[in-house]
């Protein structure tokens, strides 16, 4: 069996099509399966460390207004759609998955015209223009936010599967956690993370929380700021006078799994994935959407996990130090509101996922 994944650009789209593949891979261990991408995107750094081979085709995201760019790409669409029939063409694929991201447009709508059997996940709750369209030509739309299913049109299936995740993270149990992260299993730890590059605005309000909460004998703070926010955020931090052994910042965490199995609590944004991490550990949040994310879907995110009793939502223009502070005192304070959010999470997260989406599209081959 030959299989093509597809989805670029930043890692929220590569990620699930990698999880997607080693799912495919365990129902079908003699599968034959690459991915193809664009050399602009982080795929052509990331595939090829996973072992499976990535191939290019040359395509170009529309912007929102009308420009040069905007002429550019549609030029560009040609070329993808050249280079990807040629690709169908060339494996003959059995079966072809598109995770999002403009390059999975061209190779997932030629395998559709080919009648190949092609399927799309969507992760956010607002749904990307390149899914909407693909939407109309393959055979199923798998669904990260049931909230999405409404923006989708024509015949193919809609599943809810939620987001596919790492299967390393629901493998630490709490205490080891703690043990390893050198935390204290008698305080609260709060998890901050703006992301792998971090956030320069949750880091500015959190600067101000975790100067008040340092010294705190009933909560710890484990903060990622970002490498290259890590030494401004220090030297200021340190310019009021420093923090207590109970904040701990880093410029990043190299494993993250063990710091969500220590976590009660998380400041997190909105990206699709995190979120699914973040519920598939049943970890209450306070999340602040990056309020730049294209059709402002991280804030549909948010919303919907919310929605469930799950989390708590702070608008980027509307967050200050102050108003972090006060959300994690409540939750703090209240034990009984932070078991329901913790439960809420639970019963939203979905780490079978991967495994259903892989079982769901192997279905479509004919045996």
């Amino acid at each position: 069996m030959k299989v093509i994944l597809s989805g670029g650009g930043t890692g929220g789209h590569i990620y699930p099509a990698l999880t997607i593949a080693d799912a495919i891979k365990k129902e079908c261990p003699d599968a034959e399966i690459f991915f193809v991408g664009t050399k602009e995107g982080l795929e052509k750094n990331i595939i090829p460390r996973y072992g499976y081979e990535l191939k290019f085709i040359e395509v170009a995201g529309f912007k929102r207004s009308l420009s040069f760019d905007t002429v550019r790409s549609f030029f560009k669409l040609f070329s993808g759609l050249a280079d990807a029939y040629k690709i169908v063409a060339d494996a003959k694929p059995d079966l072809v998955i598109g995770t999002g991201g403009y390059v999975c447009g061209p190779i997932c709508f030629m395998a559709a015209l080919k009648g190949i059997p092609a399927c799309i996940q969507e992760q956010n709750a607002m749904p990307g223009v390149t899914n909407k369209i693909l939407a109309r030509f393959v055979k199923k739309v798998f669904l990260g936010y049931e909230e999405g299913r409404k923006y989708f049109s024509g015949s193919s299936e809609k599943i809810y599967t939620g987001n596919p995740i790492r299967t390393e993270i629901l493998e630490h149990e709490k205490n080891e956690a703690l043990k390893e992260l050198g935390l204290d299993p008698k305080k609260k730890t709060i998890l901050v993370s703006g992301g792998s590059r971090g956030a320069r605005s949750i880091n500015k309000a959190m600067l101000e929380a975790e100067l008040k909460l340092s010294g705190r004998e009933d909560v710890q703070v484990l903060h990622a700021t970002g490498d290259i926010n890590y030494d401004d955020y220090m030297k200021e931090i340190n310019s009021q006078g420093g923090v207590k052994e109970n904040i701990i910042i880093k410029p990043y965490l190299h494993n993250m799994p063990v710091a969500l199995a220590a976590a009660d609590l998380a400041v997190f944004r909105a990206g699709a994935i995190g979120l699914a991490e973040l519920m598939a550990s049943g970890i209450p949040s306070v999340l602040i959407p990056y309020p730049y994310a294209t059709a402002n879907h991280q804030e549909h995110n948010a919303r919907a996990v919310a929605g469930h009793g799950a989390a708590r939502v702070i608008l980027d223009k509307d967050m200050t130090g102050e108003k972090i502070l006060a959300n994690i005192e409540e939750l703090l304070n209240n034990p009984e509101e932070l078991k329901k959010m913790q439960e809420a999470a639970a019963s939203l997260g979905k780490p079978e996922a991967a495994e259903q989406i892989a079982k769901a599209a192997l279905a479509l081959v004919k045996k």
